[in-house]
């Protein structure tokens, strides 16, 4: 597994030599990021217990592989989120206001803003998989430079999606980075219970692709190898699979309770000795790029957007009950446009 920055925050021999790669702004823009993306998560949960938005699914703990890989993509490069990538969306550039709205339930927090190749959260396991090929196809027909990336967990590698977009992406060499954050669980169900196989990366072999064991708590790793995997694409070489090892701190939802299936001390060690954010701060405090001082400016610096965005999202116009009606068929059916108008009307017997 490839690891430049120890749980303890020191740099090991691969670490010192990409060191340089990579410039101490840049360095320091990551720990910005990842405090943005816990800090709106933690936010969002309190949201969730008081009622003002819907099931929610937390990334605490899964910060470094988001910031980490998100921060090599391009802005003309397509994104297939799942539905953890709020750290993924922030930082190519959904406004925080809107990630709220998605999870009010509200259609406007899946439209990005104009040159945010964002596609919306994938709710269904997998999905975005075949269609993160799709774009890569496309890409490549028509001689484009983009890269698509499709992300997902673990628990999707045991979906038919995923064998079919790796084998279709395999076969014709497709622009595509598979970006798998292996937490450890498919919802209640622990990794080695749903594959014989000790990794989802040696899985990359049979469909003659490069795959890549990173890991997943150690934002400089997943930076470095996610810049290779996207620069062989755009050179025309193909497709890569990169397993992120890494681990969810919360639930897998807030309908979730994970004390039911996971064992305290594990959850223990990963929360106390892997953490991502502590980790890339202590390596950052002992190469002196930054302060404490700092750190806590950016935290409260990252609170004051998450409020912003609050406020904003929850200050937009009430959605209408008509939404109901809109993107689901593209010719609307007689019933439906009397249930339709009979919402309209407040008058609405089919309810009861």
């Amino acid at each position: 597994m490839i690891q430049w920055v120890t749980p303890e925050g020191k740099l090991t021999k691969q670490g010192l030599k990409h060191w340089s790669k990579f410039s101490n702004d840049e360095k320091r823009e990551w720990l910005r990021w990842m405090i943005l993306a816990r800090q709106f998560d933690r936010r969002a949960i309190l949201l969730q217990r008081q009622g003002r938005i819907g099931t929610y699914a937390p990334l605490e703990g899964q910060e470094a592989a988001q910031i980490g890989s998100s921060m090599a993509l391009h802005p003309e490069d397509w994104v297939f989120p799942s539905y953890r990538e709020h750290g993924v969306a922030l930082k190519v550039g959904m406004p925080i206001s809107q990630v709220f709205l998605y999870w009010m339930g509200r259609v406007e927090g899946c439209k990005p803003p104009e040159g945010v190749r964002l596609m919306p959260p994938t709710v269904p396991i997998a999905t975005q998989i075949p269609q993160a090929v799709g774009a890569a196809w496309a890409s490549k027909l028509r001689k484009e430079t983009f890269v698509s990336v499709a992300y997902f967990g673990d628990g999707a590698t045991s979906e038919g999606d995923f064998h079919e977009g790796l084998n279709f992406a395999g076969v014709f060499k497709l622009p595509v980075i598979f970006f798998c954050q292996n937490n450890g669980y498919a919802i209640s169900v622990p990794f080695n219970r749903q594959s014989a196989s000790e990794t989802i990366a040696e899985r990359a072999k049979a469909y003659q692709i490069p795959g890549v064991l990173v890991d997943g708590n150690d934002v400089f790793a997943v930076r470095g190898v996610m810049e290779e995997a996207i620069a062989r694409a755009r050179k025309g070489d193909g497709p890569t699979l990169i397993e992120a090892v890494t681990y969810r701190k919360g639930s897998h939802t807030t309908a979730d309770d994970a004390t039911r299936y996971r064992p305290s001390d594990e959850v223990k060690e990963w929360i106390e000795e892997r953490d991502p954010v502590e980790r890339w701060r202590a390596c950052l405090l002992h190469e002196g790029l930054i302060s404490l001082e700092e750190v806590e400016s950016w935290t409260h610096h990252c609170d004051e957007q998450v409020d912003l965005g609050i406020k904003e999202a929850e200050s937009s116009t009430p959605a209408l009950a008509t939404h109901l009606f809109e993107y689901v068929y593209h010719e609307v059916s007689r019933k439906l446009m009397r249930q339709k108008t009979e919402c309209e009307t407040r008058e609405i017997p089919w309810l009861n």
